[in-house]
């Protein structure tokens, strides 16, 4: 496919003026986006619920328009998946993605409609291949196959003949150009299975015979298949079996404590290059425009997404202050606000992000809004959690598969601390200096976490169990959460996923 890889080569270099475009004038794109998102909504349900036709700038519509959970949307989006049109957006809706989330077990519902499709999720998906030739002038990548993990898909639950649910990345399959289809594997029929080990089995047999030149995955589950393709084939390493592999692009989960893994086990070649992407069910958010940053990612724009940042001081106030790009600072918490062209108005997606460049707009993820510990008032971040344990982790030669952790409360006299549950691929040197290290990294890293451990005052020394390769994989097949966009959640302010985990490890010893 040669000529295929220089033509479309051609086209993203045109693509790659835009981007320059909005990275040089970014408030007035913002700006722009924002007015085109109003007028196109104003006669909607709910835009004439907040008179949007009188909507004339970003103050007006903060005062206007409450910032809006899920559970605050749902009765929206229920009339919308029952069949009414017009609610939220004027184009009709036939597609939803449906998350699993991690803050609670109920699943989320997010129109998708044919502008959020195409404008957004299909330019990010095309922005990522453009921004890579970028940083390889002499990318081959598209002479092999792409490999995906894709969801599934079922008819929705709320209305005969009312449309699709499913996955993200399975909706976007499903209505793929024919010239994108062709450059996948595996074929649809077999990346849209509903059963993950059959989905698993399949995928490895036929793709193992590709000639796979890059892979868009969320790392967990990408792991997953890997290890079974390489049983399988009897592989020392995946260049053995794809040896033109060029770039894995990740997503969904922080790639950091991976990266030794996927640089060592899987692709050790210093030709392979890694790109993270921020992408959700609610939008395509950013991507990496550098890979010499890893970590951090351009905020794309010109999606149909305009952005709000709720400084972290405002998210338990009733009716938080949100800010426009152009106020933001760097290296502070915000929990990211959304009004896009899916109808999705000043929704809070329960992500918080940080800002590491303002010429151009990057940032890196820092978290939840609802995935911390704050048992103990130490306030710990998903950031903060994975820069001590991929720490711990290079000092020690160990390497994770995943691991998640919680608080131990105080309990009649005794003292709390956290608990964490790790899985290795390859275990550490040397445990104590792992713990040793772990916690002394959370200290550097978070202040309110080191006074509580001062002395061992008020926090003991974190409980580390290291459990059997394959425990989270079982964990998450029983909670029928395998593959597609489930993520083991890493951090949680209860002790449910931990008690969980640990009486299942139990029962099996």
């Amino acid at each position: 496919m040669p000529l295929l890889n220089d033509i479309l080569i051609f086209f993203m270099k045109r693509r790659a003026e835009r981007i320059d475009h909005f990275k040089q004038h970014p408030i007035e794109v913002q700006h722009q986006v924002f007015h085109e998102l109003i007028e196109a909504a104003r006669y909607t349900d709910w835009g004439r619920q907040y008179r949007y036709d009188s909507i004339q700038n970003i103050k007006q519509y903060q005062e206007r328009v409450p910032i809006s959970t899920y559970e605050d949307f749902f009765p929206y989006i229920e009339r919308v998946l029952c069949g009414e049109q017009n609610v939220l957006w004027p184009s009709d809706v036939e597609w939803f993605s449906k998350s699993s989330g991690t803050t609670n077990s109920r699943s989320k519902y997010l129109p998708i409609t044919p502008e959020s499709l195409e404008d957004c999720h299909y330019r990010g998906g095309k922005d990522v291949m453009t921004l890579y030739a970028q940083n390889r002038p002499g990318s081959l990548v598209f002479e092999g196959k792409g490999l995906s993990i894709g969801g599934s898909l079922h008819d929705n639950p709320f209305h005969e003949d009312g449309g699709m649910v499913g996955d993200v990345s399975a909706v976007i399959m499903r209505n793929l150009p024919a010239w994108a289809e062709y450059l996948r594997t595996p074929p649809i029929e077999v990346a849209l299975l509903d059963k993950w080990e059959e989905k698993l089995a399949k995928m490895a047999e036929v793709c193992a015979q590709e000639n796979v030149t890059s892979i868009l995955g969320v790392p967990t589950w990408t792991i997953v298949l890997l290890d079974r393709i390489m049983e399988e084939r009897g592989a020392k390493n995946m260049l053995d079996i794809w040896p033109n592999f060029e770039v894995f692009i990740h997503g969904a989960v922080a790639f950091q404590p991976y990266r030794e893994l996927f640089m060592k086990k899987y692709f050790p070649s210093d030709k392979v290059a890694y790109m993270e992407t921020y992408n959700a069910s609610e939008g395509f958010f950013a991507l990496q425009d550098d890979l010499s940053r890893p970590g951090e990612m351009l905020l794309m724009l010109d999606y149909g997404i305009f952005y709000e940042f709720v400084p972290a001081e405002e998210w338990e106030k009733p009716q938080p202050k949100a800010l426009t790009l152009e106020e933001v600072e760097l290296d502070k918490n915000y929990a990211l606000v959304i009004s896009t062209n899916s109808g999705l108005w000043r929704y809070q997606i329960g992500d918080t992000i940080k800002f590491t460049c303002k010429n151009p707009f990057r940032i890196k993820v820092s978290g939840r809004t609802k995935h911390f510990i704050n048992a103990f008032g130490e306030e710990l971040i998903i950031e903060n959690a994975d820069l001590a344990i991929t720490h711990a982790c290079e000092q020690t030669g160990a390497v994770i598969n995943d691991y998640t952790a919680g608080p131990v409360y105080m309990n009649d006299g005794t003292k709390g601390r956290h608990e964490w549950i790790i899985e290795f691929s390859r275990k550490p040197a040397d445990w104590d200096q792992f713990c040793a290290l772990l916690d002394e990294r959370l200290r550097e890293a978070n202040s309110d976490y080191d006074a509580k451990r001062y002395m061992d005052l008020a926090l003991l020394p974190p409980l580390i169990h290291s459990v059997p390769a394959g425990t989270f994989y079982e964990w998450m097949g029983r909670r029928g959460k395998l593959g597609g966009q489930n993520k083991v959640p890493r951090l949680s302010n209860s002790r449910e996923y931990l008690e969980g985990i640990l009486e299942m490890v139990y029962q099996t010893k």
